[in-house]
């Protein structure tokens, strides 16, 4: 299975939208067998998500994400795991060890939250 995490400058990457690094780590049987740095080239949204998809990632580790580019990825089928901040190789470890989401590597600001279903334009009330 392969996860990837934003990451700028070996911490995770405090907004998605705006990522240029993006780490991909290969974990079989709960270890790391590969690991490799992709980067996002361009600016338009869809263009991340399409990439995270064909790359094969399953899981998203990231800080804050929009709704907009949230809802693309999960509709290619890959877990969102939002919020997150600290350093790269310390959430790394405490996602293979089951600890994600913890306080402990919370965004600053950002509650501990399950992920949940976003409501479309069409369900806000008009006032």
């Amino acid at each position: 299975m392969k996860i990837g995490i934003t990451v700028w400058k070996n911490r995770i990457s405090p907004l998605f939208d705006s990522a240029r690094m993006l780490l991909i780590a290969e974990l079989e049987n709960g270890t790391i067998v590969g690991s490799h740095y992709e980067t996002f080239h361009s600016e338009v949204l869809s263009s991340k998500a399409i990439k995270i998809y064909t790359l094969g990632v399953k899981v998203v580790i990231c800080g804050a994400i929009s709704y907009f580019l949230a809802n693309m990825i999960e509709a290619y089928g890959i877990r969102i795991i939002p919020f997150v901040a600290g350093d790269v190789n310390q959430v790394l470890d405490a996602y293979l060890k089951g600890k994600l989401p913890t306080q402990k590597f919370q965004m600053p600001g950002c509650g501990i939250r399950r992920r949940r279903r976003f409501r479309s334009a069409g369900s806000l009330r008009k006032i």
